[in-house]
């Protein structure tokens, strides 16, 4: 039976595969990046190796991780930390990409999202200051196992004091909304955001 523990090391390789299949609007982003750490590199890696402790996953029973919540206490904090202990880790095998950004790859699109972590902090969370990632395989989504996931970090972030938590989503994803409404999650009015098609929601930790 699927159960959600703590992270652990060795769950490294699925949760990187969790990513990536899950990294295109919901759907398997494989074919669009040819270097399979890069979106890991952005979006799960730091989350692991800076604040592994309010990382929590979805075994299936058998030891594999089949989904994760990854989330982070403080965001400014977390973006130093990001710029000061992660990037010059893979800085250089993902560099900033140069020139026009109407004409930039994918995976142009994401070294630029690693190169700029403060994108992150935004005077409209401030009352949201936790932010966190949850991705499941298609498989495991409907069972109700990304509420208990989600019940999971919120326990963990109001035990360490923390009152809100926020995350970004790409506005297209309808399914993902559709949960996080769900959940309890309310929309956060971020200027500029809709140009991005970028949708920021935040709750509360309390249940």
């Amino acid at each position: 039976m699927a159960f959600i523990r703590s992270y652990r090391p060795g769950d490294r390789a699925a949760v990187f595969d969790v990513c990536v299949r899950t990294a295109d609007a919901g759907g398997d982003s494989r074919h669009l990046y040819p270097d399979s750490e890069l979106v890991p590199s952005v979006f799960a890696a730091p989350y692991l190796e800076l604040e592994p402790e309010l990382s929590f996953v979805l075994d299936d029973g058998e030891g594999r991780a089949v989904g994760y919540v990854l989330g982070v206490e403080d965001t400014p904090r977390f973006v130093k930390a990001f710029r000061r202990d992660w990037l010059p880790v893979v800085g250089g095998r993902y560099p900033a990409p140069d020139g026009d950004v109407e004409a930039r790859s994918p995976s142009d699109v994401m070294a630029a999202l690693l190169h700029d972590p403060e994108r992150m902090v935004l005077p409209e969370l401030v009352g949201h200051p936790a932010h966190l990632h949850i991705d499941l395989l298609p498989a495991w989504q409907g069972r109700g196992y990304g509420r208990e996931l989600i019940r999971t970090l919120l326990g963990a972030l109001r035990g360490k004091g923390v009152s809100g938590v926020h995350l970004s989503m790409l506005t297209a994803n309808t399914g993902a909304r559709a949960f996080y409404d769900r959940v309890g999650f309310h929309e956060i009015a971020v200027p500029g955001a809709d140009a991005d098609d970028v949708t920021y929601l935040g709750r509360r930790t309390t249940p």
